[in-house]
């Protein structure tokens, strides 16, 4: 049923936090997208609220005016988000700017934060306990500076109790429509991506950078060449024996030196990037699932089913369609000669 129609409903009451050099898209990009779902027939309400209830100047410039102050803002809020600035320890030093924001999520009914705003949420305590998400780039010093944390420095967004953490910027954008898909349904949250041209969506377990880039950068030339073979081309036959034939070593070996330089053992990467080939298959096209399969590697359909319900917690059938737009492919017609 089209979310216009019907009773009317209570507005869905979003609050963004503002401060003095936040980035700017922490802050617009979740924004759009609640504004594109009411256009698909969501109901957010959209408010600001700073210190004071002063103007904000963003890191790219632009000067940002709130709603209401921080101080004095009163009654029930669904969503409270929490952007970041790259200088997250003025943030953090900024008193009355965390007391702002601990006495907003007291009464709201979930709370969230973009990139580096998980570091003026983790100052107020929430997220003591909890999983929370960052910047790649700031996990170290999530975790150091608030080791009550379990930071995850690899998805792009965790759900945690009533408390989600994103990212880095753009990853915002995925948490905002996860959250639509939450409250209006995935047509609504699908609409809204559609019109924005971005994916729909991407799930928060998805890494923020790749299989390779992640693995240890090896000073071996052995396990370089294991590392760039299984990447171009992960159908292939990566058996432990395979594998070690082709580098010209023993398997004891090949073993021995894959862990030491990368980190994790041969028929750990190879499952992960067969994992990432097949979820790079499965969002850009249309293939029944058993050629996807073949072509990332896993050989049939229930080994691709179970590697995915084991690493992603999800079908591959369900991540597909979190990809899938609604528009349908129209035929290419012929040049007439």
């Amino acid at each position: 049923m089209d979310g216009r129609s019907g009773p009317r409903r209570r507005p869905h009451l979003v609050v963004m936090v503002l401060f003095d050099c936040v980035q700017l898209l922490d802050v617009t990009g979740p924004l759009e997208v609640f504004a594109a779902a009411n256009d698909q027939g969501a109901c957010y309400r959209l408010l600001t609220a700073s210190c004071g209830g002063r103007e904000v100047v963003t890191t790219a410039g632009a000067r940002l005016a709130a709603d209401a102050a921080l101080e004095e803002f009163t009654g029930t809020i669904d969503t409270l988000i929490i952007p970041g600035r790259s200088d997250w320890r003025r943030a953090v030093s900024d008193a009355l700017l965390i007391a702002g924001i601990s006495r907003l999520a007291g009464f709201s009914r979930r709370v969230a934060s973009v990139c580096a705003g998980a570091f003026p949420l983790a100052a107020t305590g929430l997220l003591d306990g909890r999983r929370a998400a960052t910047h790649w780039c700031l996990a170290r010093e999530l975790a150091e500076s608030f080791p009550h944390v379990q930071v995850d420095a690899d998805s792009i967004f965790v759900r945690d109790g009533k408390v989600i953490s994103s990212a880095g910027v753009t990853s915002g954008i995925d948490l905002a429509l996860s959250l639509v898909e939450e409250d209006f349904g995935p047509e609504v949250a699908r609409a809204a991506a559609k019109y924005l041209v971005v994916f729909m969506a991407r799930p928060g377990s998805q890494s923020q950078f790749s299989v390779r880039q992640a693995a240890r950068q090896p000073r071996h030339q052995v396990v370089r060449q294991v590392l760039d073979d299984v990447t171009a081309d992960p159908a292939a036959d990566h058996s432990l024996e395979a594998v070690a034939g082709r580098a010209g070593v023993s398997v004891r070996q090949l073993t021995r030196l894959f862990r030491a330089e990368a980190g994790m053992t041969v028929t750990r990467f190879v499952e992960q990037i067969r994992l990432e080939a097949a979820q790079g298959l499965l969002e850009s096209g249309t293939d029944p699932l058993d050629v996807v399969a073949r072509r990332s590697g896993f050989g049939s359909e229930e080994t691709l089913r179970r590697a995915f319900q084991r690493e992603r917690g999800i079908t591959p059938g369900a991540y597909r369609a979190r990809f899938r737009t609604t528009f349908t492919a129209q035929p290419v017609l012929a040049a007439t000669p």
